[in-house]
C-alpha cells in the first residue's frame, strides 16, 4: 500500500515527477548535464529570489550544512539554535574542528533579534547560523528581522537552514543579505530525497578563500570554482536522476504561481492550526508558527504511536515528537504538492479513529 506521509519528510512525491528519475543516464561531463544543471539553476534562483550562484550537492541538507559552516568560519561561529536541527549544526563545527558557541532558547520559542545583536556586538564572530524553520519544534525564526541585525556587520556570513520550509514559504534571499541558504529536495520541494541545494554569495566567496582547511567533498569553493570553470559542472558525480526530476518539479512549481504556492502552503497550515487548537494545544510560539509544519502537544495524553499505527492501516502517517519531544507533542507536516482536501480528510480520520 502507498502511504501518504505527513511526516518532516520525506513527503510524497508525485508520480510524474518520479518518473523523470527513470530518465536515461547521460554523462556528468557532457554537454547535456551542463544545460540540465544550468536550467536548474536559473529556476532555483527565481525560487529563492537571487542573483547569487546555486550549488547541489548529492546529499541530504546536513552535508551543506556542514559545507557552509566549516568553508566559510574564518574566526569563530555563532550558532543560533531552537531546537535540534540547531544543535546539530553546532556538532558539525565541533567535530570539524571549527572554533563555535552555541546560543540556545527554550524549546518552542524563536530566536530573539536582539539576542543575536548582543552576540555580534561581541565582534567575536565571523559567520552565524540560523533555522528558517525547526522542525522539532514548529518554530520559523524571525528571519527578516535578524536580517536587519547581521545588515549592521559587514564581516558576518549569514547562514540560513531553510531545509524544511524552502519552497513553501517566500524567502528573499538577495533582500534579507543571506549569503548561504539550504534546502534539500525531500521536503517542500516534493522530491525524493537524496540531494541538497545552497546558495552562495559573494561575500561567502571571498570568506572561503580565505579558510585553509575546508574539506574535499563538501568543500564549497571548490564546488563552486569547478561550476564556473566547467560548464555548470561538478567536481564529483552527481545525482542525474535527481537533477532530471528537480528540473521537472521546479517547473510545475514555477507553473503554479510561487505566491500561489505560498499562499496554499499557508492556508494547509492554518487549517491544521484551527484543527489543533480545537482538540489538543499548539506546543510552539504562536507568533512565530511554521506553514510547513505543525508541532501540536498532547495535552489529551493520546498514545502518538498507537493512533500512527492506526493511520497507516489507512494509507497516511504522521510524525511522533522529537527526541526529548516524543509523545509529549505529535507533528503534521503540510507541504510539497498536498493540496487543502489531502489535510482534511488526514484531519477527519484523526478523528474518526481519536472518536472527536
Amino acid at each position: 500500500m502507498t502511504r501518504k506521509l505527513f511526516i518532516p519528510g520525506p513527503i510524497d512525491v508525485r508520480d510524474d515527477v518520479l518518473q523523470k528519475m527513470a530518465t536515461p543516464m547521460i554523462g556528468h561531463r557532457s554537454k547535456d548535464a551542463s544545460v540540465l544543471q544550468e536550467s536548474i539553476s536559473k529556476k532555483l534562483q527565481k525560487l529563492f529570489y537571487t542573483e547569487s550562484e546555486i550549488l547541489l550537492s548529492t546529499s541530504s541538507g546536513s552535508g551543506l550544512m556542514e559545507g557552509a559552516i566549516r568553508s566559510c568560519t574564518s574566526k569563530k561561529a555563532a550558532v543560533f539554535s531552537c531546537g535540534a536541527f540547531g544543535d546539530r549544526w553546532y556538532k558539525m563545527a565541533v567535530t570539524n574542528n571549527v572554533k563555535a558557541d552555541l546560543y540556545k532558547v527554550d524549546m518552542g520559542k524563536a530566536i530573539d533579534p536582539e539576542m543575536v545583536d548582543r552576540v555580534l556586538a561581541t565582534g567575536e564572530y565571523d559567520l552565524i547560523t540560523i533555522q528558517h524553520n525547526e522542525t522539532s519544534t514548529g518554530i520559523t525564526n524571525p528571519v527578516e528581522e535578524i536580517a536587519e541585525v547581521v545588515r549592521k556587520y559587514d564581516n558576518i556570513v549569514f547562514c540560513v537552514d531553510a531545509v524544511s520550509s524552502a519552497g513553501g514559504v517566500k524567502i528573499e534571499v538577495d533582500k534579507l543579505g543571506i549569503d548561504i541558504l539550504i534546502t534539500s529536495t525531500q521536503k517542500a520541494l516534493g522530491l525524493p530525497p537524496g540531494m541538497s541545494i545552497c546558495t552562495f554569495s559573494e561575500k561567502a566567496i571571498r570568506r572561503a578563500e580565505t579558510v585553509e582547511f575546508r574539506g574535499t567533498y563538501l568543500d564549497l569553493l571548490d564546488i563552486y570554482k569547478y561550476l564556473k570553470k566547467k560548464n555548470y559542472q561538478y567536481p564529483s558525480t552527481p545525482s542525474i536522476s535527481h537533477m532530471y526530476a528537480l528540473d521537472y518539479q521546479l517547473d510545475n512549481i514555477l507553473n503554479e504561481g510561487l505566491d500561489n504556492r505560498f499562499k496554499r502552503h499557508q492556508a494547509m497550515a492554518e487549517t491544521v492550526r484551527a484543527w489543533a487548537i480545537k482538540h489538543f494545544k499548539i506546543f510552539t510560539d504562536q507568533n512565530h508558527l511554521s506553514n510547513t509544519l505543525t508541532v501540536i502537544e498532547n495535552n489529551q495524553n493520546i498514545n502518538v504511536s498507537q493512533l500512527n499505527s492506526k493511520l497507516m492501516e489507512k494509507g497516511m502517517q504522521i510524525a511522533n515528537g522529537y527526541g526529548d519531544l516524543k509523545e509529549k507533542t505529535f507533528r503534521i507536516s503540510h507541504m510539497g504538492d498536498y493540496q487543502i482536501e489531502d489535510i482534511q480528510y488526514l484531519l477527519n480520520t484523526i478523528d474518526e479513529i481519536l472518536g472527536f
